[in-house]
């Protein structure tokens, strides 16, 4: 075999070892876009959860709020009025 039978061999070789290489980087991309797909996913999974849960951690107990009320009443930290005032707002708001 002479150096022409070298050179297309070398050749062959060469675009195999260039379509191997390409195949891989392609499988690569591949796999990067469906973690970063995924990745999304979850994120989106993860903000919808969180408005889920936020409307419930807004909303206080308003018995719970009622007693607080009353507590600082009892310690003289709220006058009548105050207290009153505060008690409308809170039952208002049911």
């Amino acid at each position: 075999m002479g150096l022409l039978g070298a050179m297309v061999v070398g050749g062959a070789v060469g675009r195999r070892s260039a379509r191997r290489q390409m195949e891989s980087m392609q499988a690569s991309q591949a796999q990067q876009q469906a973690i970063q797909q995924s990745q999304a996913q979850a994120a989106q999974a993860q903000a919808q959860a969180a408005q889920a849960q936020a409307p419930s951690q807004g909303k206080k107990d308003p018995y719970q709020e009622l007693e607080k009320l009353g507590n600082l009443k009892k310690q003289g930290l709220l006058s009548e009025e105050e207290f009153q005032k505060m008690k409308t707002q809170i039952l208002s708001g049911m």
